[in-house]
């Protein structure tokens, strides 16, 4: 058997990216039955941490690890405060208030997002095809917060909604600062989970969440400190450098609300709503003609 081309090898590390992403939904879905958001979001980030510093340990990187965290401990506050603290406290909170179907539609639209807050920080032109695209993606979250009722212009969860669209602004302002961030990528985002803990700790402290765990919710919380926080960064960054094609891998990331709402009907049986898909459906579309405007231009 002839050994895989690296665009193949990417490809299939990118798909399982995608895949262990799509289920997220489903896991933030059953855990928050039984924890809050932050108690979740103190478990997964312990358990992401620890795979980090394994990983981290097992590439020989410890050194380099020290010494980043001398070197750039501001750097490593800043970034951990946006992201996993703030971002993940704030989503997990759409998701808490929110179906799962319905805040995991709205939290893709962060690709507009960022690319109109590109302009004043990366001083970066917007094209006739990022209003369209922009358009679309909006109009699909209006749809899906209306839950179709267009006419009336009645919100189903006004919180549930500004929540989830909070977090787009959380997480593109991450990666906006994040093209400047000069630590290594691995290192990096281990330090950001360190040094964010003792912050969501602190948090948890003064609002009272460090008592009544449920542990019915212990292996939800496991399970996405281990796969979306932690495995699928190296399987999406290991496709990254593997392809010589990134907008194929960056396509590939259609599949994953698309799977998640599978997920979420079989697993966590949470009934689809009609409006969920068609507002996804224009989300995807504008997506798609966004990616496909960037595609080009590189």
């Amino acid at each position: 058997m002839n050994k895989l081309s690296n665009n193949a090898q990417a490809m299939l590390f990118g798909f399982g990216a995608v895949v262990l992403w799509s289920t997220v939904a489903t896991a933030f879905s059953i855990s928050l039955q039984h924890l809050s958001p932050v108690q979740l979001l103190i478990i997964a980030c312990s358990i992401s941490l620890i795979f980090l510093l394994a990983l981290t340990a097992v590439k020989g990187d410890f050194t380099k690890l020290k010494q980043e965290a001398k070197n750039s401990w501001k750097a490593s506050l800043f970034f951990g405060t946006i992201n996993p603290f703030l971002y993940y406290l704030i989503l997990l909170q759409a998701y808490d208030t929110l179906p799962a179907q319905e805040a995991q539609a709205i939290n893709y639209t962060w690709a507009i997002v960022l690319s109109f807050m590109a302009v004043p920080i990366l001083k970066q032109r917007l094209k006739a095809k990022d209003y369209i695209a922009a358009c679309a993606c909006y109009f699909g979250v209006l749809y899906i917060a209306t839950r179709g009722e267009l006419s009336d212009l009645e919100f189903s969860n006004l919180p549930g909604v500004a929540f989830a669209l909070f977090s787009t602004f959380i997480w593109a302002s991450y990666w906006l600062f994040n093209a400047k961030d000069t630590r290594p990528s691995l290192i990096g985002l281990t330090l950001n989970f360190a040094f964010a803990l003792p912050l969501i700790l602190t948090y948890a402290a003064f609002t009272g969440e460090l008592s009544e765990w449920n542990s019915e919710g212990l292996w939800g919380a496991v399970y996405v400190g281990l796969f979306e926080m932690g495995l699928s960064f190296v399987l999406w960054n290991k496709a990254l450098k593997l392809t010589t094609k990134a907008s194929q891998v960056a396509n590939l990331i259609f599949l994953a609300p698309l799977l998640s709402i599978i997920w979420l009907s079989q697993i966590a049986n949470e009934p689809i709503l009609p409006s969920t898909l068609v507002g996804l459906g224009c989300i995807l579309i504008g997506l798609f003609i966004q990616n496909s405007a960037n595609s080009k231009q590189q």
